[in-house]
């Protein structure tokens, strides 16, 4: 029996950024039933890599039944894209361009299939452009400098990523949230998950201590800002920052991401 419609959106992490940190593909694979889930690997953001691909099968390979489908080289294929998507319990979104990810599944009829599948109850998973992909719209660096960029708008309000990996992307993310070009939303450190049941948002988890997320809203042409705690996986409870010294630069920079001030 399918689960209701899941979507679990990180701002970074899993298998390609984290080798030795397994928390969030563990908990991936939570979100399925059955002893063997099938989960299937999107590498299209990045071009159908090896490296990645490799990397996909080494965390997923003994743990499920785990397969990749490759845009880029369907020649010869005997099987429609509705017949491979349509039959897994989990549909797994690399990083990489949003823009061609977009484009590249629309040339294919694809993001139409994923809907189709997200409404089955397939669990929709993917980290940076493939976390951005199903909300409305996102920061992408896909050209270069940090830029908005519209999503398939399954999930409401807008998502940025890599808040604290890439922070420049915040201060684009955040004006495009005060001018209304973007819908409010989420930012997301990297290792921090979000997840949504349908298209309400119902837990934030993360494999990396010290991370959080953040919800803002423009409310009469101010931002509303809300810091979540998430669950730290492994351990079952939030957990806050961890206090250490820090410099003036990344104080005045976690005052920016937080819109708080410190002493």
């Amino acid at each position: 029996m399918r689960n209701q419609p899941t979507i679990l959106a990180m701002g970074g992490g899993g298998f390609t950024m984290e080798p030795d940190n397994p928390a969030l593909d563990d908990y991936i694979l939570s979100l399925t039933d059955g002893p063997e889930p099938r989960v299937l690997f999107l590498p299209t953001a990045s071009g159908d890599p090896t490296a990645q691909i490799t990397s996909f099968y080494g965390r997923f390979g003994r743990m499920c039944s785990a397969t990749h489908l490759s845009l880029f080289r369907r020649h010869g294929s005997a099987r429609s894209l509705a017949d491979i998507v349509l039959e897994q319990d989990v549909l797994y979104v690399g990083g990489g361009s949003m823009r061609n990810l977009l484009a590249i599944w629309t040339a294919h009829g694809l993001d139409e299939l994923l809907v189709e599948a997200w409404r089955r109850g397939i669990v929709l998973v993917g980290l940076s452009a493939g976390a951005m992909c199903w909300f409305q719209g996102g920061i992408t660096r896909s050209g270069g400098p940090p830029e908005v960029i519209n999503g398939m708008g399954m999930l409401p309000g807008s998502f940025s990523v890599h808040a604290d990996g890439e922070p420049e992307r915040l201060p684009v993310w955040l004006a495009a949230v005060r001018s209304g070009e973007l819908p409010g939303g989420w930012a997301a450190d990297d290792g921090v998950a979000l997840q949504f049941a349908g298209t309400k948002m119902v837990k934030v988890v993360t494999s990396r201590p010290g991370t959080a997320a953040l919800r803002v809203d423009a409310v009469a042409g101010q931002l509303v800002r809300h810091r979540i705690e998430p669950v730290l996986l492994g351990t079952g409870v939030s957990k806050s920052p961890i206090d250490q010294p820090v410099s003036d630069d990344i104080r005045e920079l976690r005052d920016l991401r937080y819109g708080m001030r410190r002493n």
